[in-house]
């Protein structure tokens, strides 16, 4: 059996984050810009760095914590840190092209 890497455990983290979406918009945070970057480390932990659409943003209590526990759940990951951070600010441009087209922004 092969060994997962760490190439392969930032996918399969991705792919969780892709089943996670914004409450007030219909697109997954991932696409949505949110998620700023994966980083696994030799040692099978994980760094996430994410930010919100807004400060105010209704889940800002708990989306860190689910992006958190549905990373945690990747096999092969031991542990994951979410920083929460506001700079730089999100805004519309850092959307995928499949988020955009499924909102109507091109």
């Amino acid at each position: 059996m092969e060994a997962i890497n760490e190439e392969q455990l930032r996918e399969a983290i991705i792919d969780v984050l892709k089943t996670i979406y914004d409450p007030e918009i219909p697109v997954n945070i991932y696409d949505l810009g949110l998620i700023y970057e994966v980083n696994v480390y030799p040692n099978f932990e994980a760094e996430i760095i994410m930010t919100l659409t807004s400060p105010n943003c209704p889940v800002a209590g708990t989306l860190p914590g689910e992006v958190e526990e549905k990373s945690k759940s990747v096999n092969g990951i031991k542990d994951v840190a979410v920083e929460l951070v506001f700079d730089p600010a999100w805004n519309q441009d850092m959307m995928s092209e499949e988020a955009k087209l499924e909102l109507g922004f091109i």
